[in-house]
């Protein structure tokens, strides 16, 4: 039945009339990460007028997309049925000139097939099953020189290899990002300088790290992206802790703590926890604690700390009194 159903629907596209990815809404703008549920509904929305296209290629990218909101909202199953969908229409014979036209080049939908399909299982909790995904997006998009996603295949094969080869994958997407003439693929920037100054951060070399989350820090100014921006400056301050210039960074987390309240944003957990951290380091345990109790309320209703640091919480809780 459901091969049957597939076939209907390259059929129907094969004989649809034809519409250019130019003449479609860049479905790519409408991604909200922090609300992933009302991704879904605007993606749901456009899926009807990508189904009439007669736009193979747009029409799989789109559904990939949101198998990925569905993985968001951890709706595993559901979005790998519909990247089980997306594969077999990606593998199905569109033999012929006409179906080769009205198919469009497809490398782009197996690279985010891929792309999906190993973020889906790095969040479902099986990151050695993800790594051949990632690798499989990162040749093609190497061979077809699609950087954008390249890079995005590189910085996911960091995230989750072995921590002696998350450099390496890291060094492979900056350059890639640095030397692209795609816009887009130096947006990766910010989150690679991220990415590699947590590294360090884990190996415990803090100066390393600093470096790279003022770099981050300062794309992220560049770039006018507030949140981006915020982000990595709380990244600076916390590695200012470490390093043990903790004046500095409470200075820097209290600037923090004002912006958010200024700009009306919601409150920040995480900002929390680094100024209780900061206090509490200096001696002043009294002063931390109401800090301890915020950051634990904000932090225990976000789902990957909750599932992968309960004993983050613990610390928190107790230390909050």
């Amino acid at each position: 039945m459901i091969t049957i159903l597939i076939g209907s629907i390259v059929l129907c596209l094969l004989f649809a009339p034809f519409a250019h990815a130019e003449d479609l809404p860049v479905f790519d703008k409408l991604w909200n990460y922090d609300k992933p549920d009302e991704t879904e509904k605007a993606f749901r929305e456009i899926l009807p007028q990508a189904e009439a296209s007669g736009n193979l290629a747009y029409l799989l990218q789109l559904k990939t997309q949101i198998a990925r909101t569905l993985g968001l909202q951890r709706e595993f199953s559901q979005a790998h049925d519909l990247l089980d969908e997306v594969e077999k229409a990606l593998t199905t014979d569109l033999s012929g000139d006409r179906a080769g036209d009205r198919a469009g080049d497809l490398s782009v939908a197996w690279i985010r097939y891929f792309l999906e399909r190993g973020r889906l299982l790095n969040s479902s909790g099986n990151p050695e099953a993800s790594r051949s995904f990632f690798l499989q997006a990162w040749e093609l998009g190497r061979r077809t020189g699609n950087d954008f996603y390249t890079v995005d295949a590189a910085h996911m094969m960091a995230i989750v290899s072995p921590s002696e080869h998350q450099m390496t994958w890291n060094k492979k997407a900056l350059e890639i990002a640095e030397a692209s003439e795609d816009k887009r693929a130096r947006g990766w920037l910010g989150s690679l300088y991220n990415n590699m100054g947590w590294t360090y951060n884990d190996l415990g070399e803090y100066e390393k790290a600093l470096v790279l989350f003022e770099k981050a820090w300062e794309f992220r100014k560049d770039q006018a992206d507030a949140g981006g921006a915020r982000i990595a400056k709380w990244c600076v301050a916390h590695a200012l802790r470490k390093m043990g210039r903790i004046d500095r960074a409470l200075e820097m987390q209290r600037e923090l703590e004002e912006e958010i309240l200024a700009e009306g944003a919601d409150p920040d957990g995480f900002v929390y926890e680094e100024i209780a951290e900061c206090l509490y380091e200096t001696g002043r345990p009294e002063e931390a604690a109401p800090y301890y109790r915020k950051a634990y309320q904000l932090l225990k209703e976000i789902h990957w700390v909750a599932q992968g640091e309960p004993e983050r919480l613990e610390r928190l809780k107790q230390r909050g009194g």
